[in-house]
């Protein structure tokens, strides 16, 4: 099955639909099968004390301006589910509330994700399993235990899920990578196992698919000098065209396991051994 690519655009859009639009061009254009997004309803998301805490941004001088505004409401994601349609490319969201997943409910979506930051919240695990879309469920700063019980959720629901092996920095250094427990989380879960990276470069994720990595996930910026969290833990449209090659290039060298001695090779032994 060939590995499934997701550009995370997130909060990347900064709040502009236009951006979005470009990010979604990007991603159209190298060859991804998914772009995904951010859900949040702030006022569930965050405390009133955090929301009104200082925070300088192109949107104000506190945390809610800042939150509010790299908000998609209806219509934004009205706009982002037909152009989507438009470009031929799926779209999904990780919900960060319950709220916000009843929202995107609404939207005939083939995919739900669990971020990492969210693995623990049961009442929106218990939401997102209901559905019993295909999900994604990103694994960083978690403990297996917790992984465990998560895993236990969507089992119960009979929901399809896919684990992703994460590691929450932004950016990580690369020798955090750890790409190695892929292989670990496959045996312990028996689940197709994938990696959302948040390196800089495209060189772990690539290796990620050697590593038996079934799906890849990147954040993706037009340009990582911009405002936002995220930018500089992303990568731009044309590190994106460069790994999505890389990663079906990949795909192509681990061959099928057999010995198989090719036409070309057979030339050879003919000339070397008699």
């Amino acid at each position: 099955m060939e590995v499934f690519i997701t550009a995370e655009i997130g909060i990347n859009h900064n709040g502009d639909l236009q951006l979005a639009k470009r990010l979604i061009d990007a991603a159209a254009v190298a060859g991804c099968n998914a772009v995904k997004f951010q859900k949040r309803t702030v006022d569930k998301v965050y405390t009133r004390e955090f929301l009104d805490s200082p925070r300088k941004s192109p949107w104000g001088d506190t945390q809610r301006a800042q939150k509010e505004g790299l908000e998609f409401g209806r219509e934004e994601y009205d706009e982002i589910d037909r152009y989507c349609r438009e470009k031929g490319i799926a779209w999904y969201a990780s919900a960060w509330d319950v709220d916000s997943q009843k929202f995107l409910r609404q939207y005939d979506l083939q995919y739900n994700k669990v971020a990492s930051a969210m693995l623990t919240k049961d009442d929106l695990l218990q939401e997102i399993a209901s559905e019993r879309r295909y999900t994604y469920i990103a694994t960083g700063m978690s403990i297996m235990e917790e992984i465990d019980h998560a895993v236990e959720i969507f089992e119960k629901a009979g929901c399809p899920y896919e684990l992703m092996h994460c590691n929450s920095t932004y950016p990580m250094p690369a020798e955090d990578a750890n790409l190695k427990l892929i292989h670990v989380l496959a045996n312990r879960y028996h689940c197709r196992v994938g990696y959302s990276g948040h390196e800089e470069g495209t060189l772990v994720s690539a290796l990620a698919v050697a590593a038996g990595a079934s799906s890849i996930e990147r954040h993706i910026t037009m340009d990582k000098a911009m405002y936002g969290s995220d930018q500089k833990a992303s990568i731009e449209p044309y590190e994106l065209c460069r790994l999505v090659k890389d990663i079906r290039d990949a795909e192509k060298m681990m061959g099928t396991g057999e010995k198989i001695l090719t036409e070309a090779e057979a030339l050879i032994r003919r000339k070397l051994r008699g």
